[in-house]
């Protein structure tokens, strides 16, 4: 009777291969650790909501003075409005929800079809424990002890998921084989951070180099991965995920730099709190396309459509922008309609040429010369006529030789 191998049950260490399906015992605690941890991530983060909601109704003489509450001004445009800070407060923990349930209800579904599958394991613990790092629920210890030690030891357990998710996906395998040592790094930083200093967040700079360089090196390896390792099925689940968090961290940084640029009125600044839940949902819905459902679209089209329709809303913004504070400071006539006009009817004509030039750019840049069939066939051919022209040069000067035999260049080798 054979003897079964150590072995199975365990994923497989072959780079660029996809991971083998977990077996027998090693599935059962794998489900078994799941179900653990999703079940603290939820304790920890339905603790969690009664002090948000408190937090909400702190209010601040200055912005600077504030971490996540109400200024002063902010309030009395709230009162003005007849809105009243319970309003806040419910706003701020309904997205809150709303974001946790898109997040766990995503890692649910991918643990329900693919629950045998390691790398699936390890995405949808990532996303359902997420909550426990955006949220950075702090406890008071002495209220609650066991809330305390729950809170650093899912912090801790989601901060590694997420390392541990870019530095495995999509084969679930290290390439290069080092890089397991990266991520060694990386569960020794956060078990300092999390559970060592207690969620205390420092500002030092060996603090931000670190975690910064642990960042970089997870896109370097998802790179290195992409171009040298991922079969085409890997890159098409590597592009979902790509794209996905390029959407979340655009439309975070954008929120940012209108906020810090412009000084919004309150519902204007609680519209933009909304988006940026929006745009974190993004990264769940990727994730589980990338695993479950990778050839349901073609992710490249997509990609050409967003960076094609998205760089042309900037343009005609900032052309718009442009044509109206420049005529409007030339003329020294803000806000007349007769340069809203021209600048629209601008606008209207420069649409389509502007529109067709960003095409054609996007596609050079996603597929090259592939995208011009015509310069491709005319490149071959230049390139194959360069090659047969010394042939046929010796063929010529041969046939001029006293002695006629076939020319050595002729001869089949």
């Amino acid at each position: 009777m054979p003897q079964p191998s150590l072995s199975q049950g365990l994923p497989s260490r072959q780079p660029g291969t996809t991971i083998s399906h977990l077996q027998g015992r090693p599935l059962l605690v794998a489900r078994i650790l799941w179900l653990l941890l999703v079940a603290a991530a939820l304790i920890t983060f339905i603790a969690s909501i009664p002090g948000a909601f408190a937090a909400a109704h702190i209010v601040c003489p200055s912005a600077a003075e504030c971490s996540g509450g109400l200024t002063v001004n902010q309030a009395r445009q709230l009162a003005h409005l007849g809105l009243s800070l319970d309003f806040y407060g419910t706003l701020g923990v309904g997205l809150s929800i709303f974001l946790e349930v898109v997040y766990v209800t995503t890692g649910v579904i991918i643990f329900w079809l693919k629950a045998d599958d390691w790398m699936a394991l390890l995405g949808s613990l990532m996303l359902v424990t997420f909550g426990s790092v955006f949220r950075d629920f702090n406890p008071d210890p002495s209220a609650s002890l066991f809330l305390y030690v729950l809170a650093l030891v899912m912090a801790f357990f989601g901060n590694c998921c997420i390392g541990l998710f870019f530095y495995l996906f999509p084969s679930g395998a290290f390439a290069p084989r080092w890089v397991r040592w990266l991520a060694l790094v990386w569960m020794l930083y956060w078990a300092v951070k999390n559970l060592v200093m207690g969620m205390i967040t420092t500002n030092s700079s060996p603090d931000f180099v670190i975690f910064l360089c642990l960042l970089l090196s997870m896109v370097v390896t998802q790179v290195h991965r992409y171009r040298r390792v991922s079969t085409f099925e890997q890159r098409r689940q590597t592009k979902w995920v790509v794209f996905g968090l390029s959407l979340a961290l655009l439309g975070f940084l954008s929120l940012m730099i209108v906020a810090s640029v412009i000084p919004l009125p309150i519902i204007p600044d609680l519209i933009g709190g909304s988006l940026l839940y929006v745009f974190l949902s993004l990264i769940p819905l990727s994730i589980g396309v990338a695993m479950l459902r990778s050839r349901l679209w073609d992710i490249d089209v997509i990609i050409n459509r967003a960076l094609v329709y998205g760089a042309l809303t900037t343009c005609v913004v900032a052309l718009y922008v442009l044509v109206v504070v420049g005529l409007g400071t030339l003329l020294q006539a803000s806000g007349n309609l007769l340069i809203s006009l021209l600048a629209t009817g601008l606008v209207a004509v420069l649409f389509q040429p502007l529109r067709e030039r960003l095409q054609q750019v996007v596609n050079r840049l996603l597929y090259g010369e592939r995208n011009d069939p015509y310069k491709v066939i005319s490149r071959l051919g230049s390139r194959l006529e360069a090659a047969l022209a010394p042939k046929l040069f010796c063929q010529q000067l041969w046939r001029q030789l006293p002695r006629r035999s076939s020319c050595p260049m002729s001869r089949s080798p």
